[in-house]
C-alpha cells in the first residue's frame, strides 16, 4: 500500500500525462477527421454556434477512460483486482454503451425513443451491478430514483453542451467534487481516484479546443459518456455517502447530491418548462438555455463561461462544508441549503423571461 505522498504523486503523474495525450490527440483528430459529427444545416441553426465544428471531443474521453482501467493494474499492482469488481465493471459496459449510442447519433441523429431506451439500459446495468441509490426502504423505489436519475444525468449533460466550455467545466467541477469526497469520508479503492483524475484531464485537455471561439465539440459522444459516468459518482460519492463521522442521513445525501449537480438540473428544468409553457416539445434543441439568455442579457460567451465556471466552484466548495464541516445534518441545513438552490433556480427562470434574443435586422 503506497503512503499518501506515493499516492499523490502517482495521482499528480497520471493527471499531467492524461492532459498532454488528450491535447496530442485532440490535435490529431482536428487534423486528419475534421468531419466526424458535423450538423446538417438545420442543427447548424439550432446549435448556439453558427458554424459547423467536428464532434471529436468524446472520443477522447473514452480512449483515456479505457487506458486508466488498463493501467491502474500498473499503478497499484497489489490492488489490480479491484478494478475486476462488479460495481466497476458495470460502469465501464454503461459508459461504453453510452459512448457507442452518442457515436451513432453524431453520425445518423438516432431517434428519441432508442436513445431513451439505450439509456434505461445504462441505469439498468449500473442497478444491476451494484450501483444504485440507496434512499427508501422499498427497493422498487431506489431502482426507480436510480432509473430517472442516470437517464435525467444523460439528458442534463447533454442539454448543457449547447455553447463553448459549459459542460466541459461543469463536468470538471463535478469530478473535483468527487475526490474530495473521497478524500474527506475517508480511504477509498484508488481505482476511483485513477478513474476521475483521468476524465479530468482528458476534459482539461479537451477545454482547450472547445474554449470560445471553440474548434471542436464534444458532441452525444462526449456528452453520453458523461452522463453516464457523471450519475455513476453522484451515486457512489453523495447519494450513497455517510457523513465523515460514518452516519447515513438521508438530507444530507440528498442536498450534497443537488448542489454538486444544481446547474445541470436548473438549466434542464428551466428550458423544460419554457418549451412545456410555448407547447414546445423539450427534446427538441433551440437557443433557449440559460446560458443562451445570460449572452442575451449583454454577457460574452466567455464571460458566460466563466459564471458558470465561479458557480460550479462554489457547488464544491458548498458540498466540500456539508462533508466535511457539518457533524451532524439537521433539519435547518436542509432549509438553508434548499433555499441557495431555490434562489438560484428563481434567477435564472426570472433571467429567460425577461430576456430576448436580439430582433433580426
Amino acid at each position: 500500500m503506497y503512503s499518501p505522498t506515493q499516492q499523490f504523486l502517482i495521482y499528480s503523474g497520471l493527471f499531467f500525462a492524461a492532459l498532454v495525450f488528450s491535447l496530442l490527440i485532440n490535435s490529431v483528430f482536428m487534423r486528419f477527421a475534421r468531419t466526424l459529427g458535423m450538423r446538417d444545416e438545420e442543427q447548424t441553426l439550432i446549435r448556439w454556434s453558427s458554424t459547423a465544428k467536428p464532434s471529436l471531443g468524446g472520443i477522447t474521453f473514452y480512449i483515456l477512460f479505457l487506458a486508466c482501467f488498463s493501467l491502474y493494474g500498473l499503478l497499484f499492482p497489489g490492488q489490480s483486482a479491484e478494478a475486476l469488481r462488479p460495481d466497476l465493471l458495470g460502469l465501464l459496459a454503461a459508459t461504453s454503451l453510452g459512448f457507442l449510442m452518442g457515436l451513432a447519433d453524431d453520425a445518423y441523429n438516432t431517434r428519441p425513443l432508442l436513445k431513451l431506451l439505450v439509456q434505461l439500459s445504462c441505469g439498468g446495468i449500473l442497478i444491476a451491478t451494484g450501483s444504485c441509490i440507496d434512499l427508501f426502504e422499498a427497493n422498487w423505489l431506489n431502482v426507480a430514483l436510480t432509473l430517472f436519475w442516470v437517464v435525467g444525468m444523460m439528458n442534463s449533460i447533454n442539454m448543457l453542451d449547447n455553447m463553448d466550455g459549459i459542460t466541459t467545466s461543469v463536468s470538471i467541477a463535478v469530478l473535483i467534487a468527487g475526490a474530495m469526497s473521497i478524500l474527506v469520508i475517508g480511504p477509498s479503492d484508488p481505482v476511483y481516484m485513477v478513474l476521475i483524475v483521468g476524465t479530468m484531464a482528458s476534459l482539461s485537455g479537451f477545454l482547450f479546443f472547445n474554449w470560445n471561439p471553440s474548434r471542436m465539440f464534444m458532441g452525444d459522444t462526449g456528452s453520453q459518456f458523461l452522463g453516464v459516468l457523471l450519475a455513476f459518482v453522484g451515486i457512489r460519492f453523495f447519494w450513497n455517502a455517510p457523513s465523515i463521522e460514518g452516519h447515513w442521513e438521508v438530507g444530507r445525501q440528498v442536498m450534497s447530491a443537488l448542489i454538486v449537480f444544481l446547474l445541470p438540473i436548473v438549466d434542464t428544468t428551466v428550458v423544460t418548462i419554457n418549451r412545456l409553457l410555448k407547447g414546445r416539445s423539450p427534446f427538441v434543441g433551440g437557443r433557449d438555455h440559460t446560458t443562451h439568455h445570460l449572452s442575451y442579457a449583454g454577457f460574452s460567451d466567455g464571460q458566460v463561461a466563466l459564471v458558470f465556471i465561479g458557480l460550479s466552484l462554489l457547488h464544491v466548495f458548498l458540498t466540500f462544508v456539508m462533508c466535511r464541516y457539518i457533524p451532524v445534518w439537521t433539519e435547518l441545513h436542509t432549509w438553508i441549503f434548499s433555499a441557495y438552490a431555490l434562489v438560484l433556480f428563481i434567477t435564472l427562470f426570472t433571467l429567460t423571461r425577461r430576456t430576448h434574443p436580439p430582433a433580426k435586422s
